[in-house]
């Protein structure tokens, strides 16, 4: 399991970026209804604020619905996809800013071995098994709770998925708490308990446009991932087992280049991203593991985390059909940078392991920080 990190090495502003105005004194916590649920729960909407930075987290599925940094000459704006009402998250949408659980990404075939037995998993991607189920965290109402503190204004959600819940073992609580730093950094933390072996895998599904939503395309962005290698799939999206460079592949982003350079080149239907990249082991607790700049904006994002992979996707299946803030939302108009451990872990004894046991505590954090140059 991944050890303790240390919250400091999250406040230190990154060197040769210039950072934006704030400080956690400045930080405040809000809540207001957000409306109910089809079955009558009502959610409620927490909106987060430091500085000039703002974010908002509902009780459903506990998802991120907005952030807002400014862009280079100051002015606020919207960087992610999303919806201003609760009945787009209830019609269904592709997991804009979910918390996605209990286990993100594909389990193959929707079947895995632990401790002997079989479990069957609702297949709801094709052949295989996706970000939980059909009714995965990101369709729950999670418990809120303040927990602001000198380190900056922070709601922690906490849920509770019981022993079969979707096919898996175990009843496993979770808390994710989400918290917007100094340095304009939202910084989540992930932790979770079980009473049996269970496969876990934790991430978010935020859709990032440094531009705004409906700006247009993503392809402009210039990307860096500090990633060697990367898992090769098959065409449902599931990992071969094999572990390989990304160096003379269309994935190599260890130098930054525009997200559109070679998309074309990947061979896949529609065209783009949807690979787990395998980040380099870095000295720091939480090093940088992408970094993301758009010149049209001036805005960049630098991601850091403790998790050994990361989902990078280009917004490949979004086709107009879904609109949202600002309009309809088209091919490649966002990314998602989703930490991760890899793809059918469960399935792949060369992976690593993604099974939490009784008496361990999962732990994990994923920080988005904001600057502009």
């Amino acid at each position: 399991m991944l050890m303790s990190f240390s919250l400091m090495a999250l406040l230190v502003p990154v060197i040769g970026f210039a950072g934006f105005a704030g400080s956690a004194a400045e930080g405040t916590l809000t809540k207001q209804p957000f409306g109910n649920t089809t079955d009558g729960h009502a959610v409620e909407l927490y909106t987060l604020k430091n500085g000039t930075m703002t974010v908002k987290v509902m009780t459903y599925g506990a998802i991120i619905t907005s952030i807002e940094v400014p862009d280079k000459a100051g002015k606020i704006g919207e960087v992610t996809l999303g919806f201003d009402t609760l009945e787009g998250y209830l019609k269904g949408h592709p997991y804009f800013g979910s918390t996605v659980g209990r286990v993100g990404n594909r389990i193959a075939k929707g079947k895995f071995s632990l401790n002997g037995k079989e479990y069957t998993l609702a297949t709801n991607n094709g052949p295989n098994a996706l970000h939980g189920g059909l009714k995965g965290f990101d369709k729950v109402i999670w418990k809120a709770e303040d927990v602001s503190g000198p380190d900056g204004p922070a709601v922690r959600m906490t849920y509770v998925s019981k022993d079969g819940e979707e096919g898996y073992p175990g009843t496993l609580t979770t808390k994710v708490t989400f918290r917007v730093a100094a340095h304009h950094d939202l910084q989540i933390d992930y932790e979770a308990t079980t009473d049996a072996d269970t496969p876990i895998n934790l991430t978010n599904h935020t859709y990032f446009n440094l531009s705004g939503p409906n700006s247009g395309t993503i392809l402009h962005h210039e990307l860096m991932l500090a990633a060697d290698r990367y898992t090769p799939t098959d065409a449902t999206l599931i990992p071969t087992g094999e572990i390989a460079p990304v160096e003379g592949t269309p994935l190599d982003f260890r130098k930054p280049k525009t997200i559109g350079a070679h998309i074309q080149q990947i061979k896949a239907d529609p065209a783009g991203y949807d690979h787990n990249f395998v980040l380099n082991a870095q000295s720091e607790r939480l090093p940088i593991m992408a970094h993301v700049y758009d010149p049209q904006s001036g805005r960049e994002l630098i991601m850091r985390t403790t998790e050994p992979g990361v989902q990078f996707y280009t917004g490949n299946f979004l086709d107009g059909s879904v609109v949202g803030k600002g309009g309809a939302y088209k091919q490649y108009g966002a990314f998602c940078l989703e930490a991760q451990h890899f793809p059918d872990s469960i399935n792949h004894a060369n992976f690593p392991s993604a099974v939490l046991k009784p008496g361990q505590v999962y732990k994990q954090t994923t920080s988005y920080q904001f600057a502009t140059r």
